[in-house]
C-alpha cells in the first residue's frame, strides 16, 4: 500500500480537485441554460446588523472570493500543515459557489502569516503548540467577524484542517460558526502516532487500522516542524473536550474505514459522535478517495448546499 503520511502538505494536488473542476464547468452550462430565476440560492435569515465590506484587519488574515456583502459565508481551513497559504481551495469552490451567493474564504494559519518560524531551527512541541493557539485566535477572529454581521458562517475542515476545525469547536464553542464539515480527521489520534510527530517523525495506518511510524525524523528541518505543529494539534483527546458539549448536531463528520493518512474512526470515535447527534458518514475509501467521492454529499448534508 502507497504511504501517505498525517501531514498533507498544499503542495500536493488536492484528491478532490479534478472533481470539483467537473462540477464548476457542469455548473457553467447548467447557468448557460436556465433563467436566474431557477439558480439555487441559500437564503439566511435577517442579518443583526448590516453587511458591509469586509473590514482591512480581516481581509489581512484571509483570501476570497466572491461578493464581500454575501449573506453566507464558507471557511475553508485545508490540509497540512504548509507554509503556503492555501488561496487555491478558494480558487476551486469559487466557480460553483459564487452563483449561490456564497463568499469563499480561507484563513492564515501561524506558519503561513510567518514561515519562518518553521525553516529556521527546530521547535518545541511546546512551541508548536503556541503557533497553533495563535492559529485558532485568526480562525476564531474572522468566524466571529462574519457572525456578529448575522451572515451565515459555514466550516468546511478536511485532512489537517479537521484538527484545526475541533479545535477552534474545543477552545471558542460550537457556536463559533452554524455548521460544520468535518472530512478525514480524528477525535483521538493513536499515541504512537502523534508522539513520532512531536519528534519529526511521519507516520501513516496500515489499510487504515494499523499505525506505523517512520524509525527517523525526516531530514529537513521545515518537515520537522510541521510534524510538530501537526502533533500539536492531533495529541488533544477531543471526545474529551467535546464531552461537556451537549449536542454536535451541526457537524457532519465523514471518515474513510481505510484513511492512510490519519486512520479510520474506531467504534469509540463513531459511538462518541452518534451519542451528541452529529450526522456520520462513513465511506469505505482511503484518505484521497474519502475526500474526492463525498465531499458532494457532505456540502448537501451538512450546510444544504448542491454542487452539482
Amino acid at each position: 500500500m502507497k504511504k501517505v503520511f498525517l501531514k498533507m502538505t498544499n503542495s500536493q494536488p488536492f484528491y478532490f480537485r479534478t472533481h470539483i473542476m467537473l462540477i464548476a464547468f457542469l455548473a457553467l452550462l447548467t447557468s448557460g441554460c436556465s433563467n436566474d430565476d431557477n439558480q439555487p440560492t441559500i437564503t439566511p435569515e435577517e442579518p443583526a446588523v448590516a453587511i458591509t465590506e469586509i473590514a482591512d484587519d480581516i481581509k489581512e488574515l484571509i483570501y476570497f472570493q466572491g461578493d464581500e456583502k454575501a449573506a453566507t459565508v464558507l471557511i475553508a481551513v485545508p490540509g497540512g500543515p504548509s507554509t503556503v497559504f492555501a488561496t487555491d481551495v478558494v480558487d476551486e469552490f469559487f466557480p460553483v459557489l459564487n452563483p449561490k451567493n456564497i463568499l469563499t474564504v480561507t484563513v492564515h494559519q501561524a506558519q503561513t502569516l510567518d514561515s519562518t518560524i518553521v525553516k529556521s531551527a527546530d521547535i518545541t512541541l511546546e512551541q508548536a503548540v503556541n503557533y497553533n493557539a495563535e492559529t485558532i485566535d485568526m480562525l476564531d477572529k474572522v468566524t466571529s467577524y462574519f457572525k456578529n454581521q448575522g451572515r451565515a458562517v459555514y466550516v468546511l475542515g478536511f485532512s489537517f484542517g479537521a484538527f484545526v476545525t475541533q479545535e477552534l469547536i474545543a477552545k471558542k464553542g460550537i457556536d463559533s460558526a452554524d455548521k460544520y464539515l468535518i472530512m478525514t480527521g480524528r477525535l483521538d489520534m493513536n499515541a504512537v502516532i502523534w508522539q513520532g510527530a512531536a519528534e519529526g517523525r511521519n507516520g501513516f495506518f496500515e489499510n487504515g487500522v494499523t499505525p506505523n511510524v517512520e524509525p527517523d525524523p525526516d531530514p529537513e528541518v521545515k518537515e520537522r516542524n510541521l510534524n510538530r505543529i501537526s502533533a500539536g494539534f492531533s495529541m488533544n483527546r477531543y471526545t474529551q473536550l467535546f464531552s461537556t458539549i451537549s449536542d454536535l448536531s451541526s457537524i457532519t463528520y465523514i471518515y474513510g474505514a481505510t484513511d492512510q493518512a490519519v486512520g479510520s474512526l474506531t467504534d469509540n470515535e463513531v459511538q462518541f459522535l452518534a451519542s451528541k447527534n452529529t450526522t456520520i458518514i462513513a465511506g469505505s475509501g482511503d484518505h484521497g478517495a474519502t475526500l474526492e467521492n463525498l465531499i458532494v454529499q457532505g456540502f448537501k448534508d451538512a450546510f444544504g448546499i448542491d454542487l452539482k
